[in-house]
């Protein structure tokens, strides 16, 4: 043990006099070491404080908020919505390059390169000025970075001036902007169908709709398109007076810095190129058509309505057999007969329910501000097609087409063009009256007891408040000549029933039951969980009543008139 303890004691005693007798040498080379790095580290802290001066000093390069002069052609005017936001916006970019056979002192060039873009990865920078003639440094650089490689006065650096086309707002209003192409051609939207006016114009082109609003409807329908489900939706917000669109939504949507294939199926605007056959909400057309031509009273009787008929080899049957036989014209859209409302359309004939349709604005095509627009198919109506275009079947028509056509059987009768361009004035231009102010009246009135009565169909959307009135409408998708299980649910409210000012459709494409979504009826304890039935009693109105909820007290402060 004593020996082990010893040789351990000599061991230690050779390696400290080996590491002592090495210890000049060792000394030196650290010295030496220390000595490079501090004076790299000097060089770095004198272009560190260089910069910050250069920087603090009032700069000699005027960064200018113009355009450069070769942009001009590029150049398009700024799209913003009612309260001035910025839709679409041109703004200046500047890359950043070097060209390597002008650099002068590369180690210079790197190191003050390391002091402004800290995050860079600076070997392959080395690489790039040892293998490349030219590079790209940085895409877009910041006004502040650029500034600062200005200063270097290295005329290896060379800035590209560019214009870019921004959308702040990405996908909120991507259906209605649209997209330009690599060329700066407008390619679909707005940037379109104003293409030369937005090339031309230095005023921005200030539209009707409502940020605050689009921002609201956009995500409670992406919430309950997820619900439900659904493989798509829309929904449109308008002024029944004077057609002013605040929101128009298709889902679906796209960022428009992030360029789509605008031929893409999925990208299809469902409110103004989608064409669908929209059942129910045809209804009050056809009340308001037999109204108009004085045929029927609210109060008219239609009595023994059998539960079904045939036109040519077709059954037409209610979507309810516990409707009764004996309903007033009222009532037979208050529950939404089919077999009533075929009674009444058959009293107005095919011709004049037809020319009633087209007249306000149903089965018209409509010249709009986007190019988006699907041409109206001129139909043959006769005893099968005015049957079934009674109960909205066998016509196809758009949402923006309905959404007028509502407008016009709410605001008095009066004629009304959708837009959304806001015009800053209000039209000089005499209103025409299409039909009856008392039948519209009569028509509003039905349309109310639709949302706020046991009998009606869409009790969901009887928000406190707001007298909303409204039809429901679920029809079967056109498959192959027949029809599919796949459902278009929607539903066109009006409100507020007692001074009519705005028009909302919401519609689901194919929206599937929700088992464990919760309903809450008009407010009181209680409700059901679960989707009872794939209607769009269920759906659309359900969706079309939170909305309403929350977009209300919006409309209320800043839009809404108070007679």
């Amino acid at each position: 043990m004593d020996k082990l303890r010893h040789k351990i004691i000599i061991e230690d005693y050779k390696n400290n006099f080996d590491y002592k007798k090495n210890d000049t040498s060792l000394n030196i080379q650290f010295n030496r070491v220390a000595f490079v790095f501090f004076f790299f580290f000097i060089i770095y802290l004198i272009y560190t404080i260089h910069l910050i001066h250069l920087g603090s000093r009032k700069s000699s390069v005027e960064i200018s908020n113009d355009l450069p002069a070769f942009a001009n052609k590029l150049y398009r005017t700024d799209i913003i919505d009612i309260d001035g936001n910025y839709l679409a916006k041109t703004v200046k970019s500047i890359d950043i390059g070097i060209k390597t056979s002008d650099v002068i002192d590369r180690k210079k060039l790197l190191l003050s390169l390391n002091i402004i873009f800290p995050d860079k990865d600076f070997k392959k920078i080395k690489k790039q000025l040892d293998t490349k003639k030219f590079f790209w440094l940085e895409k877009k650089v910041s006004e502040e970075n650029y500034e600062k490689l200005m200063k270097l006065g290295d005329n290896s650096i060379k800035p590209e001036e560019k214009v870019l086309r921004m959308y702040p707002q990405k996908n909120l209003f991507s259906h209605i902007i649209g997209q330009i192409d690599d060329d700066n051609n407008g390619i679909s939207g707005l940037e379109k169908s104003f293409d030369e006016v937005l090339r031309n114009s230095k005023k921005p082109i200030k539209l009707t709709v409502d940020k605050d609003v689009q921002f609201l409807i956009r995500k409670e329908l992406i919430k309950y398109q997820e619900i439900f489900k659904s493989k798509g939706s829309a929904a449109i917000l308008m002024n029944v007076n004077n057609g002013n669109i605040l929101s128009l939504i298709s889902l679906p949507d796209f960022n428009p810095n992030e360029r789509q294939n605008i031929t893409d199926v999925n990208f299809i605007n469902r409110v103004t190129k989608g064409t669908y056959e929209l059942g129910s909400v045809f209804k009050p057309f056809t009340f308001a058509s037999a109204l108009n031509e004085d045929l029927i009273k609210p109060e008219t009787e239609f009595l023994d309505l059998p539960k079904s008929i045939r036109c040519d080899k077709h059954r037409i049957g209610e979507y309810d057999n516990k409707i009764p036989s004996d309903l007033t014209a009222e009532q037979i859209l208050i529950r939404s007969g089919n077999i009533g409302s075929v009674r009444i359309a058959q009293l107005v004939g095919p011709e004049k329910h037809k020319s009633f349709l087209k007249k306000v604005g149903v089965l018209s095509s409509i010249d709009f501000d986007i190019d988006e627009v699907a041409p109206q198919k001129d139909y043959n109506f006769g005893k099968c097609r005015l049957a079934t275009a009674s109960y909205g079947h066998g016509v196809a028509t758009t949402i923006l087409q309905l959404a007028k056509g509502y407008a016009v059987i709410s605001n008095g009768g009066y004629d009304i063009k959708p837009s959304l361009i806001d015009k800053n004035t209000e039209s000089k231009k005499k209103r025409i009256r299409l039909i009856n102010k008392g039948v519209s009246d009569q028509v509003v009135t039905a349309l109310r007891k639709i949302v706020n009565t046991e009998e009606g169909t869409a009790k969901f959307a009887d928000v406190s408040n707001y007298e909303i009135g409204g039809k429901t409408g679920t029809a079967d998708q056109p498959k192959e000549g027949s029809y599919s299980e796949a459902k278009i649910n929607t539903f066109a409210s009006i409100f507020p029933t007692s001074n009519p000012q705005y028009v909302f459709i919401v519609m689901l494409d194919t929206p599937q039951k929700a088992k464990d979504y919760y309903y809450k009826y008009r407010h009181q304890k209680g409700g059901w969980k679960g989707t009872l039935y794939n209607t769009a009693g269920w759906t659309s109105v359900e969706v079309a009543g939170k909305i309403m909820d929350k977009i209300g007290p919006i409309l209320a402060t800043k839009y809404l008139e108070i007679n």
